[in-house]
């Protein structure tokens, strides 16, 4: 048994969090996010509102809510590694589902199982990364920040191909675009399959350490927020640049800038997460992420979607690599899995509420720009709401923030 504060070495350790990232690439970049591509064709085809839109989104959450309930007691009974894999080849058998019904309740159930085996594996596979990341002390923050480039990478690699198949086989291929997602996931999966990420259940058998909501009501207040607010941007963009006019080149750059700008969030926001031992840093980046929510509101040019693009993506991964950052900055080891859990809790109530709520209102109004005001709204309110927290007190083995 390792002692808390001082997880086992990892050869290799960006090689295994940049395999563990293949987890969030296939539980949200395309589990959750490739359904914004292949929406507007399904509202069409189906006959779908936009409450009915969104509606996919809210069971999706609710599962991904459901996840990060139970994701700590799995880890703890089962290890981390299964947990990252059951969870990722649960999102696999979801996409393969949304592939073979168009029925209401089939595709309900498929996202409803893509948001439930995305957190148990997000919330795994992040703690396996912090963990992994804590063996190299003085690159920690950089090795962490390469997990989140995992949905990038789904969110881009989807979007090179969903509008480009839409286009080619024509209104009503929806399905098409689902059974190509699942087969790229497939080959995502094996990497994880085969990983040696087995040693990382050790954590499992650490004497669980307590997780006190009180003294980070505000954080995770924020932290609500920003999962209310992006999945506003996240589902009804690709819809917004369709009515404006973009065609299916148009979408894929939209969809691609948003996945490119994953990449350069390591380089970015490095010296932001190194010193994120309070809620500042995370304001700060949610700032920037309402900014390049805001952006569409100020007109459709080609050029400022794109700003927004990658504003908007540049900050998205690093407001999660932030809240991992501050877990592990203010917690010791074995409190990780639950502090991570409890953030993605928070997180998953605040994007189960969202989409249909702001289904909803843009059905009263009538234009997708009220989704958008909605979203940069409620991003900057929690950017306020995250300022607020200060830094914890750990009295065992703490990291400092000037040495990471």
């Amino acid at each position: 048994m390792h002692a808390p504060d001082r997880p086992q070495s990892y050869l290799h350790p960006a090689r295994l969090i940049l395999i563990l990232s293949l987890a969030p690439t296939v539980g949200l970049g395309i589990g959750r996010f490739a359904y914004s591509l292949v929406l507007p064709d399904m509202r069409d085809a189906l006959g779908w509102s936009y409450s009915a839109a969104g509606f996919m989104n809210t069971v999706n959450a609710a599962g991904y809510l459901a996840g990060a309930l139970m994701a700590a007691r799995l880890i703890k009974r089962f290890g981390l590694s299964a947990a990252v894999r059951w969870g990722t080849m649960a999102c696999v058998v979801s996409l393969a589902l949304c592939a073979m019904s168009g029925n209401f309740a089939v595709l309900s159930f498929a996202r409803l199982l893509a948001g439930l085996g995305a957190a148990v594996g997000f919330v795994a596979a992040g703690a396996l990364a912090a963990m992994i990341a804590q063996t190299r002390p003085e690159r920690a923050s950089f090795l962490l920040s390469l997990f989140y480039a995992g949905p990038g990478l789904g969110i881009l690699s989807s979007g090179l191909i969903a509008p480009f198949m839409l286009q080619a086989f024509g209104p009503g291929s929806w399905w098409i675009v689902w059974w190509a997602m699942t087969a790229l996931s497939v080959l995502m999966t094996i990497p994880l399959l085969l990983a040696p990420i087995d040693r990382g259940a050790g954590i499992a058998d650490v004497a669980p350490a307590k997780f006190a909501i009180l003294p980070v009501s505000i954080y995770l207040a924020g932290y609500f927020l920003f999962g209310a607010g992006y999945i506003a941007y996240m589902t009804f963009m690709i819809a917004y640049v369709r009515d404006a006019g973009g065609g299916a080149a148009a979408q894929s750059v939209f969809w691609c800038l948003i996945g490119l700008s994953a990449f350069v969030t390591p380089w970015v926001w490095r010296g932001v997460l190194a010193r994120n031992s309070g809620g500042v840093s995370t304001a700060i980046i949610l700032g920037v992420n309402a900014f390049g929510a805001a952006l569409p509101l100020f007109g459709h040019s080609a050029l400022l979607l794109a700003i927004s693009a990658l504003v908007f993506g540049v900050a998205f991964f690093a407001v999660v690599a932030s809240t991992t950052a501050f877990v592990r900055f203010n917690y010791p080891l074995a409190a990780w899995p639950t502090g991570i859990a409890a953030m993605t809790i928070a997180f998953g109530i605040g994007q189960t509420l969202g989409p249909i709520a702001v289904g909803a209102v843009t059905d009263a109004f009538g234009s997708l720009s009220y989704a958008l005001n909605v979203s940069a709204a409620m991003l900057a309110l929690g950017a306020i709401a995250a300022a607020f927290q200060g830094r914890l007190v750990r009295t065992t083995n703490p990291v400092i923030p000037g040495r990471e």
